[in-house]
Order: C-alpha cells, then structure tokens, then sequence
C-alpha cells in the first residue's frame, strides 16, 4: 500500500514537473523594498553563491507569481532584469535557466555589487564627518555581527 503511494506520487510529479519546480524565496509586502527588487536580489543571490546551479531550471514566470501570491507582471520585470545581467537566460518554449558562469565571473559580479551597495552609504558617512577608520571599524563591527 505504501508504496503503490510513493509511485502515485512521483507519477504525478513526472506528469506535472511544475510541482517540483518550485523555488524558495522569502517576499515581504511590508518591506522597503520592492517585490521585484526582492527577487532580483534574492535569486541572484542564489546564482551567485552556487546554490542554483548554471543551466538549472527555474519556474515559469506564471508558476513564480502563483507560488508567491504576486503579480506575473512583477515576476516578469524580475526575470527581464536578471537576464539584462546575464544572469538567466530564455529558451523559447522551454522555459528560463540560470546562465554557465565561470566562478571567478561570479566573483568579480559580487564584488561589483557590494561595490554598487557600498557607494552611497560611504559618501554619506564621509559627508556626516566621519573618517576612513571610523568607517572601517564601523563596517567590522557590523560584519562580526552578521556572522554571529
């Protein structure tokens, strides 16, 4: 009996692979940031750290916004980008999969990033009056306390 339960089931994936298709991405509508920067950042994120593997399928763009309760629009937008950066890329009928990049390709984007990231908070500080040291003990300080 149990198993016959077992079969049923991986029948029904095989038969609908959108089910196992899903992708874990944590969307808050209450954050500062937008939907789609939310999943821009997110699977590049994965991309980048090797979590989702270069030619990885990821879900169609209508099963995305199913699963996360959000616009196809908004999914749209986010994949559009991702695929600006090279990053994603379509396959007319076959769906979207996540581009063959070199490791250090993935590196130098992270870098170019954190760079992107790190550029307006430093000019403010150094505005606010505070110095190089202050800056680099402030971000140590942070960063030992995103470790933890």
């Amino acid at each position: 009996m149990r198993i016959d339960s077992i079969n049923n089931e991986f029948k029904s994936l095989i038969s609908d692979p959108e089910k196992y298709n899903t992708m874990i991405l944590n969307l808050s509508d209450i954050s500062d940031e937008s939907l789609q920067s939310q999943i821009i950042r997110q699977i590049r994120a994965k991309i980048l750290a090797g979590e989702l593997a270069s030619h990885s399928s990821l879900p169609s763009i209508r099963q995305l916004a199913k699963e996360q309760r959000i616009s196809v629009i908004t999914v749209q937008r986010a994949y559009e980008n991702l695929m600006q950066q090279n990053l994603i890329h379509s396959r007319r009928g076959k769906g979207f999969f996540v581009s063959d990049l070199q490791r250090n390709k993935k590196k130098d984007m992270a870098f170019e990033h954190l760079k992107e990231n790190l550029q307006k908070p430093l000019e403010s500080a150094l505005a606010e009056g505070l110095d190089a040291e202050d800056i680099m003990q402030t971000f140590l300080k942070v960063l030992e306390e995103i470790k933890k």
